[in-house]
């Protein structure tokens, strides 16, 4: 299995502020992605009308967007930074607004079952990354089939629980091997969880090819309190041992190490069944 690819999702929490998106990709950057994500919607193309009348909440949101045109700054930022730039089009405009920009699409759990944004996605012939949160495998075989129908050669399926936060006895991770056995494509776990073992057994037990996680730089981004956002120092620990760990596999020859090569003489002799070997006993200065 080769190195992890962690993807940085910014959601929410960039305040629509240009300086504080340029700090998520540096940050991204520094803590050891290799790709940072942010999300392109707009409230009254998001939500129905009906729930946009009822819910102040919902309208609030509107603070969330990011503007289009801070599109090119950012691409420019993660150049500079050796990044990938992704993105979540939430309305079907924003696969053109993002199609001379972007170097893989995300396509949100929530937006799964809607063929038509997975058409104009696809036909891009950019990289895909597909959610797959909430669905069966019946609702999963349809958006992949749509996709690949639709000219889509380059997908990435990953596994989530759309909770927010999500305890770990809900993440259900031998769905990454399902996902591949059923696919034949990679794999991966975008995580809701911010809890380190979740992702060291998404990679370490279940070969995840990608894990996306949700990124906040201070604690005062407007997803945080929610309790699925990770802070950077702590996922900067989680990504350095994914992908560096230390120097721990060998090369699988059982034979004993130059460490280990004293020690020898202290096992028990097959004689007497005592310690050191005979040989070793009357040397013995102690």
């Amino acid at each position: 299995m080769g190195e992890t690819l962690f993807v940085a999702e910014v959601s929410s929490n960039h305040h629509a502020d240009l300086d504080r998106c340029r700090q998520f990709i540096d940050v991204a950057a520094d803590i050891g992605c290799r790709a940072v994500k942010f999300q392109l919607f707009k409230i009254k193309e998001l939500f129905a009308p009906q729930i946009l009348q009822r819910s102040a909440l919902h309208r609030e949101r509107q603070q969330w967007e990011l503007p289009v045109n801070f599109l090119p700054e950012l691409v420019r930022r993660c150049r500079e930074k050796n990044v990938q730039f992704g993105c979540t089009p939430f309305y079907l405009d924003a696969v053109d607004e993002l199609e001379p920009h972007v170097d893989f699409y995300k396509i949100a759990s929530y937006e799964l079952l809607w063929d038509d944004l997975l058409r104009r996605c696809a036909a891009t012939g950019k990289p895909i990354v597909l959610s797959t949160g909430m669905a069966d495998l019946t609702e999963t075989r349809h958006a992949v089939a749509v996709l690949r129908e639709a000219g889509c050669c380059r997908l990435t399926l990953l596994h989530c629980a759309s909770v927010y936060p999500v305890r770990s006895n809900q993440c259900n991770l031998q769905v990454l091997e399902t996902l591949r056995r059923n696919f034949d494509c990679p794999v991966g776990w975008s995580d809701h969880s911010a809890c380190p073992d979740v992702i060291f057994r998404a990679v370490h037990r279940w070969q995840a090819d990608m894990i996306e996680f949700h990124l906040d730089l201070d604690g005062q981004g407007a997803e945080y309190s929610f309790g699925h956002c990770w802070l950077p120092p702590a996922i900067r620990h989680v990504i350095t041992s994914v992908n560096n760990g230390i120097d721990a596999d060998g090369d699988a020859c059982k034979r004993p190490s130059a460490a280990e090569r004293k020690e020898r003489e202290w096992r028990a002799d097959p004689i007497d069944g005592l310690r050191p070997l005979l040989p070793i006993r009357d040397s013995w200065k102690g």
